[in-house]
């Protein structure tokens, strides 16, 4: 790849709320784009239905979205009119703070209305890229300098067109504008694609889930049970006997141990399998807990966090066991009898989470799971070879998962460090384009 990195020296410029190169110019954000207004002729009574973008239809720093709803002229009570390519810059905490904001592109009529909390800007032909002010208006320094002039009451500021008029934005040549514009939402695309397959893979997920824990992986008949049914080879069961509560063991001595692990419960993830968050505490620090032994499933027994889904497999610890949150159940498989994986995901079905949830007892907000009605939960129970077949499949697409979640992540990181590199001019994205269309 070209070595596509400025001079440092050349970047000796300071702007309003960045430093540039010096041979960028600058010009007031109102210089730059038009604020978009309704015709005078326009007549809303001539279409049938009018694409409507309510606030919670724009994207967080989506540069292309096609969300919006068709109204009828009567269903139009007010709101702020916009035309295709329009950037929709909400002016209202918090949404602008959260960086909303998307451009949409195609409409099935010349225009569109959107919530009235919205300022829509359009680019000044052979001045401005549009794209490049979408992503321009994204840098932190930006939004932060812009929220420091809105203005209101308290959780509902707003930020007027006079602050973002008199807004000093950098205005690199055409080309290179277009060139920073491109390089971004390259970036953006490959991380909406990975999260366009982790939404496919959860999907798939709970399909197999589903279908799975009712037919196995066999192909063979089914019988008819009192939780459904299941393969003729499976057998239903108490959780109580194919599963044992761990306890800590009479004659052990938190004592004798320097640091123990403990887990509170905002470390306990949400459906993750394996997990390794912990911290270390002296016995000293230790002033309640429920012990568990590495390979436990900790399962949250109390309100909200128990329908949310938490509850993770600790897999390695500095000592032979732990001490969690009093909030948790320890479960072990009985060797030879249950695996542990097949057991996490089946009580992560949302069935048997709603069953167990209707059996919690307690006040509104700290309702808490009673252990015995974990024990009298009727479960299929396939052989051991299946049980372990069925966690596979699962735990090869959270695997699959875990590895796009972490490509979004890095994609995320690379986003916003090129957003600051590019729009300082820092670095170039000319010749990066020129590198990738030459390949």
């Amino acid at each position: 790849m070209a070595d596509i990195s400025q001079n440092p020296s050349d970047i000796n410029k300071q702007t309003e709320v960045i430093e540039i190169l010096e041979s960028w110019k600058t010009i007031r954000f109102g210089e730059a784009v038009t604020f978009t207004k309704k015709p005078r002729d326009l007549r809303y009574s001539e279409y049938n239905k009018i694409p409507f973008v309510p606030m919670e239809l724009i994207p967080i720093a989506k540069l292309s979205s096609e969300e919006f709803i068709l109204k009828t002229n009567d269903e139009l009570k007010s709101g702020t009119y916009f035309e295709p390519g329009d950037i929709l810059l909400p002016k209202i905490t918090p949404s602008f703070e959260n960086g909303k904001q998307c451009i949409i592109k195609e409409l099935p009529t010349p225009f569109g209305i959107a919530t009235t909390e919205v300022i829509p800007i359009r680019e000044v032909e052979g001045i401005s890229d549009i794209s490049y002010l979408f992503y321009f208006l994204l840098l932190s320094n930006v939004r932060t300098s812009l929220a420091g002039k809105m203005q209101g009451t308290t959780g509902r500021q707003r930020l007027s067109k006079n602050a973002l008029v008199n807004l000093q934005i950098p205005l690199p040549p055409l080309p290179e504008q277009r060139a920073i514009a491109y390089t971004l939402q390259t970036i953006q695309e490959a991380k909406f694609t990975r999260q366009r397959e982790i939404a496919l893979e959860r999907e798939r997920k709970a399909g197999l889930m589903d279908y799975l824990f009712s037919h196995g992986t066999k192909g063979e008949p089914r019988k008819q049970t009192e939780i459904g049914e299941i393969p003729e080879s499976w057998e239903t069961k108490r959780l109580g006997e194919v599963v044992t509560f761990t306890k800590k063991p009479r004659d052990l001595r938190y004592s004798e141990y320097n640091e123990i692990p403990f887990v509170p419960m905002e470390l306990i993830p949400i459906a993750k399998l394996f997990s390794q968050e912990f911290m270390l505490k002296t016995n000293d620090q230790l002033k309640s807990g429920t012990y568990f032994e590495t390979g436990d499933i900790l399962l949250p027994k109390i309100t909200p966090s128990f329908e949310n889904g938490k509850q993770c497999i600790i897999t390695e610890m500095p000592t032979p066991f732990g001490i969690a949150t009093t909030e948790v159940i320890p479960i072990r498989e009985i060797e030879g009898v249950t695996d542990i994986s097949y057991l996490f995901y089946y009580l992560l079905l949302p069935n048997v989470r709603t069953s167990l949830a209707s059996k919690m007892d307690g006040s509104t907000g700290r309702q808490r799971l009673r252990k015995e009605a974990l024990v009298n939960l009727e479960i299929p129970l396939p052989s051991l070879p299946e049980q372990r077949a069925i966690a596979n499949v699962f735990r090869a697409i959270d695997e699959k998962t875990a590895a796009l979640e972490k490509e979004v992540e890095h994609l995320d990181e690379l986003f916003h460090a090129m957003l600051e590199e590019l729009m300082t001019g820092q670095r170039s994205a000319v010749p990066l384009i020129d590198t990738e269309m030459n390949v």
